[in-house]
């Protein structure tokens, strides 16, 4: 007696192989699509509601955080124009330390909306000099265009020049 497999069996077990394979494969399928539209709206819907909660929370600390940040540089913009004021040997250095203090946009900003806010005494950097008020007051000027110092003889343009390298036929 022979101990083989007879012929018919190995197909009939890949045949039933197969059947439960293809049972299980759309049991899970039925599985993943019965979820409704609606249960992927409602879940969408939240996802989307959560992340603008995130969104809306950095954005309000970022706020805060930048408005920290202003508030330490005014401070130390003021400190430094105090400083300069009680600290600078003689007047020239005393002057030329308040003017490019008082330049700074920051501190100019800060004078702006602390001085018409309060009513009380004015500190030692409101009070300074003239100069400082005078420079504070200063109208902007405005840019200069770039001058054109490449060495160049008469009668010829220069680099900056509109027309420079273009050829003239």
């Amino acid at each position: 007696m022979d101990n083989s497999i007879p012929v018919w069996l190995l197909p009939l077990l890949s045949f039933t192989v197969g059947v439960i394979a293809t049972l299980l494969i759309t049991r899970m399928m039925r599985s993943e699509a019965s979820d409704t539209p609606d249960q992927r709206i409602n879940e969408l819907q939240k996802r989307f509601d959560s992340y603008q909660v995130e969104v809306v929370a950095h954005f309000s600390t970022t706020a805060e955080l930048v408005n920290k940040l202003t508030e330490n540089y005014q401070n130390v913009q003021e400190h430094l124009l105090q400083s300069a004021e009680r600290l600078a040997l003689d007047e020239d250095t005393r002057q030329h330390l308040l003017n490019s203090l008082v330049g700074t946009p920051a501190l100019e900003h800060s004078q702006q909306t602390a001085a018409p806010a309060t009513n009380a005494a004015p500190t030692e950097a409101e009070t300074a000099t003239p100069a400082v008020a005078e420079a504070a007051n200063a109208p902007e000027s405005t840019p200069e265009p770039p001058r054109d110092y490449a060495s160049k003889e008469e009668g010829e343009v220069g680099t900056l020049d509109a027309s420079f390298g273009l050829k003239k036929d």
